[in-house]
């Protein structure tokens, strides 16, 4: 795929994420890792302004770092979806509406809540040097 359309997905995914903040139903999370990845293979300056960002760098971060996606951003994402299904199914929208509008959430939030949270605890070290385990930084023996 071209740089240039790279950068138009990496655009258009930041600015549905960012829409998706107040709107309930649009996924947010998934967004931004779109925008990430396009904009890694396009654009370095909005890679590094997504990474350092105070809202969507954790995410990222979590992301870059074993695929996680936190307890909160699952929850804000259920919530979200959540409201915006009952929306549709009590607003009076049509069928061909609500059911692959509820049925597209149902998926992604499916997806999002498979991701991992935390890292497994790394295994014990055969060589009796002092490891730390990558969820809490304890150390183990």
């Amino acid at each position: 795929m071209s740089a240039v359309l790279l950068r138009i997905l990496a655009v258009f995914s930041l600015a549905l994420g960012l829409i998706g903040l107040f709107v309930p139903g649009l996924p947010t999370t998934v967004f931004i890792l779109v925008a990430a990845w396009a904009a890694a293979r396009s654009s370095p300056r909005l890679h590094a302004w997504l990474l350092a960002h105070s809202v969507f760098g954790p995410l990222l971060q979590n992301w870059n770092n074993g695929r996680l996606v936190s307890r909160r951003a699952k929850w804000s994402a259920a919530v979200g979806m959540s409201l915006c299904a009952l929306l549709l199914w009590l607003g009076g929208s049509p069928l061909w509406v609500a059911l692959p509008a509820t049925t597209c959430m149902v998926l992604v939030l499916a997806w999002l809540c498979s991701r991992p949270e935390t890292l497994a605890a790394m295994p014990p070290a055969d060589d009796g040097a002092d490891r730390t385990t990558i969820t809490t930084g304890e150390s183990r023996s």
